[in-house]
């Protein structure tokens, strides 16, 4: 691909742009985290693949993986770290967290110390899903970031 991306993503969709950016630093001309953790906490993923594990196949069938492949992704996810990787970002980043998301708004701050050129937005009220939770705010904030 030519030129540079601008590029977006929540939670999971957070993680992997995140891994772009740093393998990729100068592909990126800007990069959006929201509701972004900077190493995957164990201890409460561990939890959560015991409840998934129970939970019957058709549940999955909603999300966007089936349930082999959510644990595939799981396991692969276990040990990632970003601590000391982030700062080598150099672009213009924009960090965005629900000041609800518990499990992530520790995060929001690292990478905002962290990265050169990041800010932070905390969105009142909210919490993870914030694409659901409060649309209109995020999408303000997005498009100032991009200047729409």
């Amino acid at each position: 691909m030519n030129g540079q991306v601008e590029l977006c993503g929540l939670s999971l969709g957070g993680i992997l742009a995140l891994n772009y950016a740093i393998d990729y630093p100068d592909k990126i001309k800007s990069l959006v985290l929201i509701g972004t953790p900077h190493k995957v906490p164990k201890i409460m993923f561990n939890i959560q693949n015991v409840i998934f594990k129970f939970l019957p196949k058709r549940i999955f069938e909603e999300m966007a993986f089936n349930k082999k492949d959510t644990f595939i992704l799981g396991n692969s996810m276990k040990k990632l770290d970003f601590s000391n990787k982030i700062q080598n970002i150099n672009c213009k980043t924009l960090i965005i967290c629900g000041e609800k998301d518990n499990a992530n708004i520790k995060s929001a701050y690292y990478f905002a110390k962290n990265i050169k050129n990041a800010r932070i937005e905390i969105i009142k009220n909210a919490g993870h899903i914030l694409n659901e939770e409060n649309p209109k705010q995020l999408s303000e904030l997005l498009n100032k970031f991009w200047e729409v």
